[in-house]
């Protein structure tokens, strides 16, 4: 390992060797808010050098002595020219002005986008601005992430009414999902139909199907990275909406003004509100609601230091009466410090707290029960940026992640309970990276983009762990104490990235990625549930691995206003899990011993066309993929996952008809889930067995669903602080009936067979929200 750092270190420093040059360094802000852009461009166009900002703002470039024309641009603001005498190195802060600040009128977005489809090194990472995403039809008005991402190739919804989503053949559990460097576990609120993403706090959406950078890890298919607004550093705001389902309130303003900024936000369902009002007493006891909160503030100590906190709290009701409640949520926590060291390094620590629990519970005469399950990650990190020279940027860190994990607990509740405590052991493990990469421009035409990850994975105690027969019986068990580590894996994780420049509107990408896996997602059923298990690997579960290749060409059109792209990739995975037949997941002690091992894989070809910028704006995305797997003690052939899909169709269309209202529509298409059908049943020791079908035989019925919305903008006028926007959507337009679950029920008229039955939710739904923006 130490050998392959310093031959990559030593490349980069061969490779940086030029003559004396002068920085140039700062950050790039909102010149209304005081923000940090994410990915502004500060580039000199002779020379073709340039630098981007980092998820903090910051850029750093390395030019000769002389007098230099900048050029510093972003995607929805005005592009300056600047006049910059590098004699010395320079420090200066740039701040952009929004072309467009009003709701509802067109914002002149996506340039920094488009170019970066051809010029980018990172491939299969698709970035999209929150102007952009709340375009899109809402459902029952709520502007969601998830729903935006799930237009993209390569991204497949679980099903109707879920937050889940499938990247190039990876289950639900292989995508990292990140707010604010905190891990998210579940991403659903009720039930799935809505996201715990408020976007009123949301400011950075990326997403990374392939190409994935040396600096995540863990996660085998994807990384969702949303960064939280920081704030107004220049006056105080409000904003916010109701709706038919949800209100929402963001409050943001200067804690001192230019040096520190503060965001709160909250959102709410009422639907439990509207139920209270039934004549219906089951109706009036029925409990249905979520909230969430979202805060952060950040503050300068000084010219090279600045602090970072933020952290949200959601939680999901849902229940009948005191009979019967299920609750579940996230709460992270993000506390960071940015220090820059010199003109050209930049570093990061960040402390880092996740968590995700759920708890069920039923209170029926002598079967009262309370059931909890939680999984707790406690991480540091280290993160360092060195910008070399104009053609290397090398980035390293380190991250350390104890975690714990807490299958089940269940015990009886009320004195007449006949229900006693089963208690599944919990799981605690570490779980370490070392990264390093650079990226290097050789050529005028040729830039990759080369780094290394090596992750580790510790076992440690308290813990119990089984050991297991070759028919998967458990057949021993040792216990630990606490801290005793008993079992580690090490993997090495290289990235390659490269493009060519065929023309200054073209190219090709290529990239290769190893990621691996130390914990996984128990779950058997059609559609997710916030019941499901996450466990991680062990003695006897191995972490999957995953070795991903990718080739694309890239074109823009039109002045850069309409990007294009075409990807083909092939993804082998190791150590792939499902479970055999009749798998006890719930509160199951041995669950190891339901688990089958063997390999999977997935190709496919994505096609993408993207339009951001004017009064007309949209999106067509296709997918052919597939994705199957090889379990020998599940099958001796090849099936598909359930999460194969062998089409999949994206259509999205805004029009800006006024200065003041704006139509979107958008269709979804997609090849129905692979499923396991029964076939019979047999009389066993006086029960009835089901028999199946092969694995995933079956498929559910084709996905599609068309929705429509208009939003009306009130009148600007310059002595009005306040801005107002109303928004009438259809979800389902046509009433398509998508199925959300299957049950199977015993046929009365033979007990031997069964049959399915079809769970529908979602109607046609309209909604009306107005939204509100008010400054001091």
């Amino acid at each position: 390992m130490k050998r392959l750092l310093l031959a990559l270190l030593t490349m980069c420093w061969i490779a940086g060797t030029a003559q004396q040059k002068h920085t140039i360094s700062g950050s790039v802000k909102d010149a209304t808010t005081g923000e940090e852009l994410i990915g502004a461009s500060v580039y000199h166009m002779p020379s073709s050098s340039g630098a981007t900002t980092n998820v903090y703002g910051f850029y750093s470039l390395s030019l000769p002595s002389g007098k230099y024309e900048l050029t510093v641009s972003y995607i929805g603001y005005d592009t300056r020219k600047l006049q910059v005498d590098l004699a010395e190195d320079v420090k200066m802060d740039i701040e952009l002005t929004p072309t467009s600040v009003e709701i509802g009128t067109a914002v002149i977005e996506g340039e920094n986008d488009a170019v970066e489809n051809v010029e980018g090194v990172e491939m299969s990472k698709v970035k999209m601005s929150m102007e952009a995403i709340k375009k899109i039809p809402a459902f029952m008005g709520e502007v969601d992430v998830i729903k935006a991402i799930q237009m993209l190739p390569g991204v497949q919804t679980v099903g109707e009414g879920n937050s889940g989503f499938y990247v190039r053949g990876g289950a639900v559990d292989q995508n990292l999902i990140l707010l604010d460097e905190a891990a998210v576990y579940n991403a659903s609120h009720l039930l799935g139909f809505f996201s715990v993403f408020n976007s009123d706090a949301i400011r950075d959406v990326q997403l990374y199907k392939g190409g994935i950078p040396s600096r995540y890890g863990g996660r085998l298919s994807s990384v969702l990275d949303i960064r939280m607004r920081e704030g107004n550093m220049k006056t105080y705001c409000a904003e916010g909406g109701v709706g038919t389902v949800a209100s929402r309130l963001t409050l943001t303003g200067p804690i001192v003004k230019d040096k520190g900024a503060f965001l709160v936000s909250g959102r709410r369902t009422y639907a439990d509100v509207f139920l209270k009002l039934s004549n219906n007493e089951a109706q009036r006891n029925t409990k249905l609601f979520f909230y969430d909160f979202n805060a952060k503030a950040n503050y300068k100590l000084g010219e090279n230091d600045r602090v970072y906190l933020s952290g949200y709290f959601g939680r999901d009701v849902f229940g009948f009466s005191d009979l019967f409640r299920i609750e579940w949520g996230n709460a992270t926590g993000t506390a960071r410090w940015n220090h820059v060291y010199s003109n050209k390094l930049f570093s990061n620590l960040t402390f880092i707290y996740s968590n995700f629990d759920y708890s069920l519970s039923q209170d029926v005469s002598d079967f009262g029960f309370l059931w909890e399950s939680n999984i707790e990650d406690i991480s540091l990190k280290y993160d360092f940026t060195y910008y070399l020279n104009p053609n290397n940027t090398l980035e390293f860190g380190a991250i350390a992640t104890k975690r714990k994990v807490n299958p089940g607990f269940a015990r009886g509740t009320g004195e007449n309970s006949v229900i006693g405590e089963i208690r599944v052991p919990e799981n605690n493990a570490l779980e370490t990276g070392l990264y390093v990469s650079n990226e290097h421009s050789i050529t005028d035409w040729l830039t990759a983009v080369y780094g290394l990850r090596w992750s580790t994975f510790s076992n440690m105690g308290q813990a119990t762990q089984w050991s297991y027969d070759a028919a998967y019986n458990p057949v021993d068990s040792t216990v630990y104490d606490s801290w005793d580590i008993y079992n580690t894996y090490n993997n090495l994780e290289p990235r390659l990235g490269m493009n060519i420049r065929l023309s200054k509107n073209q190219s090709i990408k290529a990239s290769y990625n190893r990621t691996a896996q130390y914990i996984q997602l128990a779950s058997n059923g059609t559609s997710s549930s916030p019941l499901d298990i996450w466990f991680p690997s062990s003695p006897n579960v191995k972490p999957q691995r995953a070795d991903q290749v990718a080739l694309g060409y890239f074109q823009n059109f039109m002045d850069n206003t309409i990007e294009g792209s075409v990807e083909v990739y092939y993804k082998k995975m190791d150590n792939a899990i499902d479970f055999k037949n009749h798998a006890e997941l719930l509160l199951n002690q041995h669950l190891e011993g339901e688990l089958r091992f063997g390999e999977a894989r997935s190709y496919g070809l994505e096609f993408m066309v993207r339009k951001q910028q004017g009064r007309v704006s949209g999106l067509v995305s296709y997918t052919l993929a597939r994705t199957e797997k090889l379990i020998p003690d599940v099958s001796p052939d090849w099936y598909p996952t359930k999460y194969d899909k062998t089409h999949d169709i994206s259509c999205l269309l805004s029009v800006q008809i006024t200065d003041r209202l704006t139509a979107g529509v958008n269709w979804v298409y997609s090849t129905g889930a692979a499923v396991t059908m029964p076939t019979g049943r047999f009389e066993y020791m006086g029960e009835l067995v089901p028999v199946y079908s092969d694995r995933n035989a079956a498929r559910m019925p084709a996905y599609h669903r068309g929705d429509i919305s208009i939003a009306w903008a009130s009148k600007q006028k310059p002595e009005r602080k306040w801005e107002g926007e109303l928004i009438l959507s259809v979800y389902n337009v046509y009433y398509r009936k998508n199925p959300y679950a299957i049950n199977f029920r015993q046929d009365p008229d033979n007990p031997n067979e069964a049959y399915a039955e079809m769970t529908y939710l979602l109607p046609i739904l309209p909604a009306i929200t107005y939204n509100f923006k008010i400054c001091k």
